[in-house]
């Protein structure tokens, strides 16, 4: 029986599912929002919101275990010379900055529960069932506003209609 054996395996070994799971929660810090399957969701839910629950604490040693468990590295010792690419290497992967900065404080008055997972039609490929994970506070961008045709839509309209027109008067 599994009595008291809450880890998840998800069919993968645990190097690999420690690395999924790392991977899905940096790209969650990321986004704020990702979309997977429902069993993977569920699975890296108590790891982002542990994760989250380190990073309110805010000192070093919890930003140190945060780097671990999100298996972070620096840029390397050819990247370390070159300041610009160092610099570019730290945008692209500011995955704790972004956490102990902006989501932690967001949730420092907040017990538990930061994220939620919404579920989605299934997918076409394998009927897999799929979820939206994010954080509780996540609020998506505006779509952007399509620029507007400038009387192009109505000059073809138009075209169109002249062009029946004169069809039905050849045809009379």
């Amino acid at each position: 029986m599994r009595h008291r054996k809450k880890t998840v395996k998800l069919g993968r070994t645990s190097a690999h599912r420690e690395a999924l799971l790392a991977s899905l929660a940096a790209n969650l810090i990321k986004r704020g929002r990702i979309s997977t399957t429902i069993s993977k969701a569920k699975a890296v839910r108590p790891f982002a919101e542990k994760l989250v629950t380190l990073a309110k604490r805010g000192d070093l040693a919890a930003r140190r275990t945060v780097a671990q468990r999100l298996k972070l590295h620096g840029p390397g010792a050819e990247l370390s010379r070159d300041k610009a690419a160092r610099e570019k290497w730290h945008k692209q992967n500011d995955v704790l900055r972004k956490l102990f900065a902006e989501i932690a404080p967001v949730f420092k008055d907040r017990a538990g529960g930061y994220t939620r997972i919404l579920r989605l039609a299934t997918r076409g490929s394998d009927c897999s069932e799929m979820a939206l994970i994010e954080w509780v506070s996540y609020v998506p961008a505006a779509p952007k506003a399509k620029p507007e045709d400038k009387g192009k839509g109505k000059a073809k309209a138009a075209d169109k209609g002249e062009k029946k027109e004169e069809a039905k008067a050849a045809a009379k």
